[in-house]
């Protein structure tokens, strides 16, 4: 097994940088030790505040890096330390089904206490804890089954993201996004086959569609997002 100390070098020189608002919320949602979980973009490790110092490893990764957990504590009015534990925030990897992983905490290898799912790794031969996660779900606007183009727009969570494009008339007023996730919104149209120019807006500021690479110009010079339903 690598060892500990370069491991853990290696993982702080190579951790990537979080979007700092989901990160933070996510954080904010942590009210305990518990089994990993997902939440939104990120599945959360927790253990508890009994060692000095934890770190986890994963099998995509082979083992090779640690990555620290850090420590959360709860304050009362009074600022006084109400509660802590240790966490870890992954961002979900892309087109796994499932995710090993090792625990370090004071130095030592193990499984996670607090997750009963393990199992024996017959490429590393040891035994790891094990994360299932789910389904892939599309997170680009395209067309889906029964006809459906399926628009998808990435913003802060709680907002009122509203839909308008040349099947509206520019109207953006007709059509209110579902937030089905926090911070992911969404909204199935029956469209004819035809080529369509959209935006996205949130009040009275329009934007285009980052899941979609295809942009032009409307015949008033607008920029806008262009999708083509067959």
């Amino acid at each position: 097994m690598i060892s500990l100390l370069a491991a853990a070098a290696v993982a702080k020189e190579t951790e990537p940088k979080p979007d700092v608002y989901d990160y933070n919320n996510t954080i904010a949602e942590i009210t305990g030790v518990s089994a990993p979980y997902i939440d939104g973009d990120y599945i959360v490790f927790t253990a508890p505040k009994a060692s000095r110092y934890v770190g986890i490893a994963f099998d995509f990764e082979g083992y090779k890096h640690i990555h620290s957990y850090k420590l959360h504590n709860t304050y009362s009015f009074e600022g006084d330390i109400t509660d802590s534990w240790f966490f870890y925030l992954l961002p979900k990897p892309k087109d796994i089904t499932s995710i090993s992983y090792r625990l370090v905490i004071d130095g030592l290898w193990t499984t996670d206490p607090s997750n009963p799912n393990r199992a024996f790794d017959p490429v590393a031969g040891i035994d790891v804890s094990r994360v299932a996660l789910p389904p892939v779900v599309a997170r680009n606007t395209e067309t889906v089954p029964e006809g459906y183009t399926r628009f998808i727009c990435f913003a802060p969570t709680g907002q009122k993201i509203r839909l308008g494009g040349t099947f509206t008339n520019w109207d953006s007023w007709i059509y209110e996004m579902v937030e089905v996730q926090r911070g992911k919104y969404q909204l199935d149209l029956l469209l004819p086959p035809g080529t369509y120019y959209y935006n996205y807006y949130h009040g009275i500021t329009s934007f285009t569609d980052e899941t979609n690479p295809f942009k032009g110009y409307t015949a008033d010079g607008r920029v806008a997002s262009l999708i083509e339903v067959k």
